[in-house]
């Protein structure tokens, strides 16, 4: 027995060393083995619906993470597997339950409530989620990416000045990122700091010159300022195929 013991315990690290690895038939393979006579170890069946996840096997995934949950209920982490699969097939109303169960099992894990927080940013629950962004940046205020989905949430309320903030830090951590400079520079705009906002603009078109919407909401801030050079891009920016160029043609008329 104790043979037997040992041999399954090495089929469990096996499996373990695959996965870091990448080798995800592999680490499917040894689980299967570990499994055949381990069927309640929640550890294994977990590591399995992660192979089977990175192999695009969704079923069988799921499968897994609703066999851990018969075991254990409370398992956030199941839960959580469950909802991130949802999320990313777009089925975001059921992610946002199963997350949501999940937040309240583990209210303390920070990739649980960013993930919540942005189903719920999908189903349009802004106060909701910018409520979990801020419980998330209380257990790690370091990740660029929940600033940036803070912002959206605080956009979507109303808050002008937090939603500005949030991308200030955004940039702030990440300034060679064009997607950042250029939020920042939509939440200055709304704000009404044109002259800010025209600056986050200009750094995008300087590294990418064929921008559109950069350079649509440039020529809006320079009409705005009085420059009527602004018209010039907004109207290229239109020509380029840019919808928001299009639809403030009338700056210039």
């Amino acid at each position: 027995m104790s043979i037997l013991l040992f041999s399954c315990r090495g089929e469990l690290e096996k499996a373990e060393s695959h996965f870091e690895k990448k080798n995800y038939e592999e680490t499917i393979s040894n689980l299967n083995t570990f499994l055949f006579f381990n069927v309640t170890n929640t550890k294994a069946l977990h590591l399995r619906a992660r192979s089977y996840e990175e192999l695009g096997r969704i079923k069988e995934a799921i499968e897994d993470y609703e066999r851990i949950l018969s075991i254990d209920p409370s398992s956030a982490q199941a839960m959580a597997g469950i909802g991130k699969i949802y999320f990313n097939q777009e089925e975001y109303n059921k992610a946002e339950l199963i997350l949501l169960r999940a937040a309240k099992t583990d209210p303390a894990n920070y990739d649980i409530l960013f993930l919540t927080g942005r189903a719920l940013l999908q189903t349009q629950n802004f106060k909701l989620a910018n409520s979990f962004f801020e419980r998330a940046k209380e257990i790690n205020n370091e990740d660029p990416e929940l600033y940036f989905y803070q912002g959206m949430a605080r956009a979507y309320i109303g808050d002008a000045y937090g939603c500005a903030g949030s991308f200030n830090m955004y940039v702030n951590k990440q300034p060679d990122n064009l997607v950042a400079v250029y939020n920042r520079g939509f939440a200055y705009m709304h704000l009404g700091y044109l002259e800010w906002a025209l600056e986050d603009f200009e750094t995008v078109l300087k590294k990418n010159p064929t921008h559109r919407e950069a350079l649509a909401k440039k020529g809006i801030c320079m009409a705005k300022l009085g420059d009527h050079e602004g018209c010039n891009f907004i109207q290229r920016a239109a020509n380029m195929g840019s919808d928001y160029a299009q639809s403030n043609l009338d700056l210039c008329s």
